[in-house]
């Protein structure tokens, strides 16, 4: 993940510079069909713009975190009482989409959107990884990570239905339980290369997410390792894969170089 400091310290809600102590995490997809965060650090770092502020976006172009405030900042993300305890995250949504009405949308390009979502989706997961750690947060535990959605429905957030609105309807299988799995997944991998770098040499061995492209790319003979040794799907369980590597691989999976 790459995260870049891009503070809005022209925003009222900056300036305002109230402090929070952070009990949570929420997930916000920006409802419009822009993918570059750097235009919205760019239109909300103003005076004049007192509607809202937030304390990361993730572009979807390159999947590049941009901090806009301070995690412990109190920030205008959600129109309700998480304000007061959670740190809010958009993240920006394809530029083929067109929204007909409050939060249903029709789409010109299924693949470049998908790959869009799993973009944000992804470095979203990194970064709420390292929040949680920063905050010693149990991304499982009740209400620690949830959905403008889902504060919404607990009464701490205004009516909204992001980001579920954007991968239910692009169908793709991510869901909030999923997002809060591979959040504590993340966790673990990244405490376990704290210890020694990690190779992986069976699929199964690999985070979750990145499975179904290891598995095509075997399939397809991108990559085969040695070849001497099976797994229990007489897959090589000698690939001997970085998770740097696992994570390029699924890059470009998502980008369709690897193909259906």
């Amino acid at each position: 993940m790459t995260l870049v400091e891009s503070l809005l310290t022209k925003n009222p809600c900056y300036t305002a510079g109230r402090k929070i102590k952070v009990k949570g995490l929420m997930l916000h997809s920006v409802g419009c069909p822009q993918p570059s965060a750097s235009v919205f650090v760019k239109n909300w770092n103003k005076a004049s713009y007192d509607r809202a502020c937030v304390h990361a976006f993730v572009d979807g172009n390159t999947g590049t975190v941009y901090q806009t405030l301070p995690w412990d900042h109190r920030g205008w993300h959600c129109g309700a009482a998480a304000n007061n305890t959670h740190i809010g995250v958009e993240m920006c949504e394809p530029a083929c989409i067109k929204y007909t009405g409050g939060a249903t949308f029709t789409c010109s390009d299924l693949t470049a959107a998908r790959a869009v979502a799993s973009r944000t989706y992804y470095a979203a997961v990194e970064l709420f990884a390292m929040l949680c750690q920063k905050f010693s947060l149990d991304p499982l535990a009740d209400g620690v990570i949830i959905s403008h959605k889902e504060g919404c429905a607990r009464g701490i957030a205004s009516n909204h239905g992001d980001p579920e609105h954007l991968w239910t309807q692009l169908k793709q299988p991510f869901t909030m339980d999923t997002f809060r799995a591979d959040v504590k997944a993340a966790m673990e991998h990244e405490k376990e290369s704290e210890v020694k770098p990690v190779r992986y040499n069976k699929i199964s061995e690999m985070p979750g997410y990145a499975q179904p492209t290891i598995i095509k790319m075997v399939d397809k003979g991108f990559i085969g390792g040695a070849g001497t040794v099976k797994d229990e799907n007489n897959r090589p369980a000698d690939l001997d894969l970085s998770i740097d590597m696992i994570r390029v691989f699924v890059t470009n999976d998502r980008a369709g170089l690897y193909g259906a």
